[in-house]
Formats: C-alpha cells, sequence, structure tokens
C-alpha cells in the first residue's frame, strides 16, 4: 500500500509526463546519479505501476551487496533506461552539460536534500522548488526513529539556504515550518497547494474472506506508529468492553511502537480488535466505505489523506480535533479531543446503533491535483 508521500511523487511524475514540456528524472543510486528522460521516465513508472516487469540484476548492481534484491533490479532498470549517469562527485558537471540554460528542480519527497545534491543544482544554474510534508519530526522528535530528528533538521536548513521556492499541503503546515525556516535564519517563498486525491474504485471481492464483517464495525488507516495513537482507541475498545464492535487497524507495523505491538499480540483470537496489513487500495476502499465509521485519533499531521479518502468515500469520519483537519475537512467531519474519552465512547455508540447510509452520509468533494498543479507550476 502506498505511503501519502508515494502518492505524491507519483502525481507529480504523471502530471510532468503528461505536459507538453521537457522532463527528466534524477535518481540516486549505489554508484551515483542517474538522468532519465521522458522515455526513461515512461518506463519506470510503468514498472512501478505493475505493467512492465522489474528485469535481472546486471554486474554493477551486484556490486552493492548489502542491498535488497528488488532495489538491485530497480537499479540494474534505472541504469539500461538512463539518459546518462554519474559518479557522485560528477554530478554538477553532468548537470551543466545536460542543461546548459537551467532548469528547474522539483523535490516533492523529503528525500535527497543533501549539499552534494542541492549545491549541485545550484551550480548548475537550476531553481529549487521543495515540497514540505511536515515537520512533525522536530515537533514531536518523541514519536521518530532514533536518528532521524537531526537528519531531518539538517535538510530543513539546506532547505532554508537553497530552495527558490517551498510549497506546502496546507496553511497549517506553512504555519508551522516558517516558524522553524525564520529561526534558520532565512524563510525562502511559498505556496499553499493542497494534495489531491485519487480515490480507487472499492472492490469488496477483493477483501480476505470474512470481511467485511456482518453488522457494524470500525475502521483506522495509517502506519502503526506512535503519533497515530492506536494505543488511544485499544483503551476505547478495552472500556467499551465484549459489546464492542469490530475495529480493525489498516497498516503496517512502524517504528518506536513496542509496548502497542505487545498489547495486539496478547490480544486473544476472536478480539475485536484486528490488524489488516497488505491490503490493496481498492480492499481497502471496499473495507473504508462500508464501516460504521473511519477513526483517526491522530496526535499530529501534515495534511491528512486517509481521513479526506475516508470522507469521499462515504464514511463518517471521526478524529481528534487538529487545525490541519478542521482547515480542509471543515465541517465534513466530527471532531473530538482524545482528552474527551466519553465524548468518543458516546459517538461510537450512537455510530454502532444507527445503519449506515441511513441518512448520515454526505457526497464530499476534496481538493484535486489539478487545482494543485495550477497552483504550483502556473
Amino acid at each position: 500500500m502506498a505511503t501519502g508521500v508515494d502518492r505524491v511523487e507519483l502525481a507529480y511524475l504523471r502530471r510532468f509526463l503528461q505536459d507538453d514540456v521537457p522532463c527528466f528524472g534524477l535518481l540516486r543510486t549505489a554508484l551515483g546519479y542517474v538522468l532519465l528522460e521522458r522515455q526513461g521516465l515512461e518506463g519506470f513508472l510503468a514498472r512501478l505501476e505493475g505493467r512492465t516487469p522489474w528485469g535481472r540484476v546486471n554486474v554493477l548492481s551486484r556490486l552493492a551487496r548489502s542491498r535488497p534484491d528488488a532495489v538491485q533490479r530497480a537499479e540494474s532498470d534505472v541504469r539500461r533506461l538512463a539518459l546518462t549517469r554519474s559518479w557522485r562527485s560528477a554530478l554538477p558537471g553532468m548537470l551543466r552539460r545536460e542543461f546548459p540554460n537551467g532548469f528547474d528542480y522539483f523535490n516533492v519527497g523529503h528525500s535527497n536534500l543533501t549539499d552534494r545534491v542541492l549545491g549541485a543544482i545550484k551550480s548548475a544554474g537550476g531553481n529549487i522548488h521543495v515540497l514540505i510534508h511536515d515537520v512533525i519530526p522536530l515537533e514531536y522528535p518523541e514519536f521518530q526513529r532514533a536518528g532521524s530528528v537531526k537528519t531531518f533538521e539538517a535538510k530543513l536548513r539546506r532547505v532554508s539556504a537553497r530552495a527558490d521556492r517551498i510549497i506546502y499541503n496546507s496553511k497549517d503546515t506553512r504555519d508551522r515550518t516558517e516558524r522553524y525556516l525564520d529561526a534558520m535564519g532565512r524563510v525562502p517563498p511559498g505556496v499553499v497547494a493542497y494534495l489531491g486525491t485519487e480515490l480507487p474504485r472499492p472492490d469488496i471481492s477483493a477483501l480476505p474472506q470474512g470481511l467485511p464483517p456482518k453488522g457494524p464495525y470500525f475502521v483506522t488507516v495509517g502506519t502503526l506508529e506512535p503519533r497515530k495513537n492506536h494505543a488511544f482507541l485499544l483503551d476505547l475498545w478495552e472500556e467499551i468492553g465484549p459489546a464492542a464492535p469490530p475495529l480493525f487497524l489498516c497498516g503496517s507495523r512502524g517504528w518506536n511502537n513496542d509496548a502497542l505491538f505487545a498489547r495486539l499480540d496478547a490480544l486473544d483470537v476472536g478480539h475485536p480488535v484486528q490488524e489488516l496489513s497488505g491490503l490493496d487500495d481498492k480492499a481497502l476502499a471496499a473495507l473504508v466505505q462500508g464501516s460504521a465509521g473511519t477513526l483517526f485519533p491522530s496526535l499530529a499531521e501534515g495534511f491528512g489523506l486517509p481521513p479526506l479518502e475516508a470522507i469521499q468515500l462515504g464514511s463518517r469520519v471521526l478524529c481528534n480535533d487538529l487545525e490541519v483537519l478542521r482547515e480542509f475537512l471543515g465541517e465534513n467531519a466530527v471532531y473530538a479531543s482524545v482528552s474527551d474519552r466519553y465524548l468518543w465512547i458516546d459517538m461510537l455508540n450512537q455510530w454502532t446503533e444507527k445503519p449506515v447510509g441511513a441518512g448520515t452520509k454526505t457526497l464530499f468533494v476534496g481538493p484535486d491535483w489539478d487545482e494543485h498543479f495550477k497552483t504550483v507550476l502556473r
């Protein structure tokens, strides 16, 4: 299942391939950098989407023996598709040679924001556009992997120093980020462009046997990481007791969450709380659409694609009262602070008793990618 950042990167790749403008992709491999032109990018996208299988591992990729086989195969294909490639130290020269009249560089995934890459782009006359998804690693360092906070702070300092423009996914993200950038010494020009959604067509036949269950059930979508606050939902289900409806935690296990994983591992067979990982997008959409409600007790979000998609699928959404969610969901969700357990339990009981679709679902059209790119590319 693609993450939110994955989906944004794919949306940009597809859009740039649609436009009648020369486009290129810069990829980092274990042995340096690879530059793809349009034809190479189309081949790369075909592999990402499963329309073309990944090829065999070539000799160069075998030199990086520590990398997983899937990564070695991907890097092998990228080299086959390449317009040109360079060693790390030769990146500035490659960019100057291929783009003598300058270019615009878009980084929309928080990766490769290194001194080497950004410095090479500036030395070659490129304009740097960076999409910032959130600054949660700085705001909630206790939720992060070891070492990731310093790494993220270093990236943001480079963006502060070198970016020509920052793209923000929400006004809330812009406000939060610019406070840090101001303290770092420079706030680059910025623009707010809400992320779009591409809803999959729900396919109930794609669900595992036994799903969806008979009767009302609830769903939460997201990686099982601390800031998503799944422990809060377990507490609620314990408080509701044996009569609690099924709750499906749809997402893979993340990091820094051993206490939650221990609680989940200790649940008896037949417990109403169940983990579901690995569902494809169509199956997940069907599960969300048929639920009594989708729950998001997250402690922090940069945007929040899962609640946006859930509402557009017709699900009722109950979420923590975060400013960023109010910004783009408006009155289409129910907001309840996670400090108010009584209100959460009351809403869960109401939604369990009220049949799905009994005048509770509204048609909601969220932001789309066309509007996003009109803002970013105009």
